[in-house]
């Protein structure tokens, strides 16, 4: 499919036949300190590595470096960017994840991206759709990723588009 096609909002068929493909690239995200602190103050996550420019300087990262959940709460924004809308969907919810690996620190001032591989879709009811995204948040410049993770998402379809896919 080309890129004009996956802009548009796909058919549960239309996805299916996408399974093991790459459906999108979002765009960079900055990592700036202001983000880590807001991040370390919403979750009360104050380590130094994060919040303490001076004191990590003295690590072997040579500076702060984000929290690997602020990495990953991250996919919410890049895979509204990156992935296929799903025609019919009333809602979509976070399902859970079947595997996080964080495999590179996030140093501050890096940019982030996501890139998703749609690896599976099932239909546990007429109106629902389940996907597994192969996720993959890569550092600008850098050969290692952030973060790997298969991410389950679950779409609600209307009645009508539900029952015709």
């Amino acid at each position: 499919m080309s890129i004009e096609t996956l802009r548009r909002p796909l058919a549960a068929g239309e996805l299916e036949t996408l399974v093991g493909t790459e459906v999108g690239v979002s765009s960079w995200h900055l990592i700036d300190q202001a983000r880590i602190d807001a991040f370390a103050e919403v979750t009360q996550d104050h380590q130094f590595i994060h919040v303490d420019p001076e004191r990590a300087a003295e690590t072997p990262f040579g500076g702060t470096i984000a929290h690997g959940f602020l990495t990953l709460s991250l996919l919410s924004a890049m895979g509204v960017e990156a992935q296929p809308k799903i025609e019919g969907a009333t809602m979509g919810i976070n399902y859970g994840f079947e595997k996080v690996r964080f495999l590179a620190p996030v140093k501050v001032g890096s940019r982030l991206r996501g890139r998703f591989v749609l690896a599976r879709l099932t239909r546990p009811k007429p109106q629902e759709v389940d996907i597994v995204w192969q996720s993959t948040v890569e550092i600008e410049g850098s050969k290692r990723p952030a973060l790997v993770a298969e991410w389950l998402n679950r779409f609600y379809l209307d009645g009508e588009v539900g029952t015709s896919c």
